[in-house]
């Protein structure tokens, strides 16, 4: 048995982005709606009772809106496509030069399908990223950033605790008004939480700011120019040429080269880089987390996922794309729901969480109840 442990966070981070890969290979409705589910599973069975940990939620919600605003968007000015028309706005002509755009005009059940079908895809994209949010802890992450990126990782490690904390700070507020016999909704709630919202904002702001100066941020190692200038441009160069690779394997007509050979060639010049880069940073690590076996199963779930929903594009089995004129009903291909099968295997394979970062299911739900307790 597995003992209790926080598993690696680059490993939640590389599993909930090769389900995010596979999501931008399909715009099957099922297939992204499993995605959403096998997503949810595991958070549900690997969440930590950490503020963190409590946005998983959040992120379903703004999928939503997503959503609606792509459908709003298609109704508004996207070209109708299709023969079954829905209802009819009222608009007015556009240039020749911006054909494909409308005000208005007829609103056919094709094109809000379509608009429905990328909608959902962004969204499952953002819900995966919004796992990872959720299970892998923020301080842990930045303890395991590489030297050359560590300013990077704290302003990125700074701006994914923003929104759950903001959403613990909310909360308490709304709970407290509520103790309070004050109103929890209206423009009135929100005008009075706004200020102690911003006041702890800014503590947060000015504690983190002092921790940071406390403990040596920013020194640097007595490295030449030459191997600066280096390791910078061998960086760069390898991160450009991974974000054209990517690009290449999410475009299903770009070229072969522009795919696989240039993410592995980028992503290795990147490893390089940031080898070379390492040097001028002096920082220490306590007790960093291990990588072992239950990493890599986490891991391989993730790009086992995203192999699998990119050769079932590659060898344009029936049912990842559902086509919209005319309408069909989706289908469930056998390859991809091997990889959401193995996709969902890290709710096991992962290790238990130690008992202090688990939440209770006895705890009361309300300040009242836990005083009483």
């Amino acid at each position: 048995m597995t003992p209790e442990r926080w598993l690696h966070p680059g490993a939640w981070w590389a599993w909930a982005l090769g389900l995010a890969a596979a999501a931008s290979r399909t715009t099957n409705p099922l297939l992204l709606a499993l995605l959403v589910l096998v997503a949810g599973v595991v958070v549900h069975a690997r969440r930590p009772d950490a503020p963190w940990g409590r946005s998983f939620s959040f992120f379903l919600r703004l999928g939503v809106v997503i959503i609606v605003v792509r459908v709003g968007v298609q109704v508004l000015f996207g070209a109708a496509i299709g023969t079954t028309p829905l209802f009819h706005l009222p608009g007015f002509g556009l240039p020749t030069w911006l054909a494909g755009v409308r005000i208005g005009g007829d609103v056919t059940f094709e094109s809000i399908l379509m608009a429905f079908y990328d909608g959902l895809r962004l969204a499952t994209i953002l819900v995966c990223v919004g796992a990872a949010n959720s299970l892998a802890s923020p301080t842990r992450l930045l303890k395991s950033v590489p030297a050359a990126l560590y300013e990077l990782g704290v302003s990125v490690v700074v701006a994914m605790t923003f929104t759950p904390q903001l959403m613990a700070d909310v909360d308490r507020l709304r709970t407290s008004r509520r103790l309070r016999g004050r109103p929890t909704r209206g423009p009135r709630a929100i005008a009075g939480s706004a200020v102690p919202v911003l006041e702890g904002a800014l503590e947060r702001s000015v504690m983190l700011a002092a921790a940071m100066d406390s403990r040596g941020y920013g020194r640097r190692g007595s490295i030449s120019a030459r191997h600066r200038r280096l390791s910078s441009t061998a960086l760069l160069a390898g991160l450009a040429a991974a974000c054209v690779g990517a690009y290449g394997l999410v475009s299903t007509g770009s070229p072969a080269l522009l795919g696989l050979p240039m993410l592995v060639a980028g992503v290795a010049l990147a490893l390089a880089g940031t080898m070379l880069a390492a040097r001028r940073s002096v920082r220490t690590r306590y007790r960093p987390d291990p990588w072992r076996s239950p990493e890599w199963l986490v891991l391989g779930a993730g790009v086992t996922t995203a192999l699998l929903f990119a050769a079932g594009g590659w060898l344009g089995i029936a049912g990842m794309d559902t086509p919209v004129d005319p309408p069909a009903w989706p289908a469930l291909p056998l390859l991809p729901l091997v990889g959401i099968a193995i996709a969902v295997t890290p709710a096991w394979t992962s290790p238990h969480l130690p008992e202090s970062a688990v939440a209770s299911t006895a705890r009361p739900s309300t300040p009242i109840e836990r005083v009483a307790a």
